[in-house]
């Protein structure tokens, strides 16, 4: 057992390269033993190109091998027509005999039809190894199938004090809380995310673009709340370089180019309906950066997955107030001055 938990550990290694890019795809990554050896090893790139198993199938040199070999792959293979066939087609043509399996794929479409597909074609399959590891790496996916909403992240950096932001400032820009590495942190997620969220009040008052600035990686969608329709049009985030959400409670907005409204009751859980047209948009992941009301929102709903709080080494004395919740699970380092504590939620 110790030489297959070894092999799956690299099937998640490779995987882990496609965090921001498989979208909505799972990250999946897959290697092929032969006499203890690897001979082949392969992970999904991006949506709509080749699956794990099928870069790893082309990445042996010596076919007649694949007979005689193990097919580790970190989430059961797909047994449907997507935009690329089945991977249970491929591993049963090429005769791989030796199927290990980390965890059962919660999409419908899949949920177990590849694993009786391979068992029913002889194959050796083991299903389970590290499944709470492949579990943990494609949490947004799993959320995605399981809740039917996006995994939610909440994002915030306070000082010493518990304050977000000064009560007043003289320009329409950010208060630096944290350092620059943090900072540079903060893009490196934005980038592994599938979207960005936050309020009008941070809109209006720090006039962000919401993109990937300090960090290599695609821009985040973009959702904005919005009830009264208050931010000015000439916002950075109207600039149509990004798709961008935004929340109305006004019926009377209209779609253009690259900007869509969507219109909820700003009186009626609106954690929830946020959720669930983001679902409907077919986003996996968020990242909330707004402020203490937003946050509030989501923490007060219990809509939230896991929470990032940068603690800066300034005090601000009077100012807004951070968010307030409670959370067991947590996890504390330093990032140059500034303590980074992440929570997860245990309901």
């Amino acid at each position: 057992m110790e030489k297959h938990v070894k092999y799956m550990h690299r099937c998640l290694e490779l995987a882990k390269n496609g965090l921001g890019t498989t979208y909505p795809n799972p990250m999946v990554g897959s290697v092929i033993v032969y006499d203890g050896k690897i001979i082949g090893e392969g992970w999904h790139k991006k949506s709509g190109e080749a699956h794990a198993e099928v870069n790893a199938v082309n990445s042996v040199k010596d076919k007649s091998l694949l007979k005689k070999a193990t097919i580790y792959v970190s989430l059961e293979p797909c047994s449907h027509f997507g935009k690329t066939p089945p991977c249970c087609d491929l591993i049963i043509e090429n005769e791989i005999p030796n199927v290990v399996i980390g965890t059962v794929d919660p999409n419908i479409k899949v949920a177990g039809n590849g694993i009786k597909k391979l068992i029913e074609a002889g194959k050796n399959v083991t299903v389970g190894l590290l499944e709470k590891e492949c579990n943990e790496l494609n949490k947004r996916f799993f959320s995605f199938h399981e809740k039917k909403r996006p995994y939610v992240i909440l994002k915030w950096a306070e000082t010493q004090d518990g304050f977000i932001a000064p009560l007043t400032k003289s320009e329409q820009k950010p208060v630096w809380i944290t350092n620059e590495f943090s900072r540079q942190l903060v893009h490196k997620w934005r980038s592994e995310e599938q979207a960005i969220l936050v309020g009008t009040n941070t809109i209006i008052e720090d006039n962000p673009k919401l993109n990937t600035r300090d960090w290599s990686g695609k821009n985040p969608i973009r959702i904005v709340l919005d009830q009264n329709n208050r931010i000015p049009k000439d916002s950075p985030i109207f600039d149509n370089q990004t798709k961008t959400i935004v929340f109305s409670s006004l019926t009377n907005t209209v779609n253009k180019e690259n900007c869509i409204f969507e219109v909820i009751d700003f009186q009626e859980s609106v954690a929830k309906q946020i959720l669930n047209v983001l679902f409907k948009h077919q986003i996996q992941s968020v990242i909330i950066e707004g402020g203490t009301q937003t946050l509030q929102t989501f923490i007060d709903e219990n809509l939230w997955d896991e929470a990032r709080v940068f603690v800066g080494k300034q005090s601000f004395k009077t100012g807004v107030k951070a968010p307030v919740f409670e959370a067991e699970n947590t996890i504390k380092s330093r990032i140059e001055k500034d303590l980074l504590i992440i929570s997860r939620n245990n309901d």
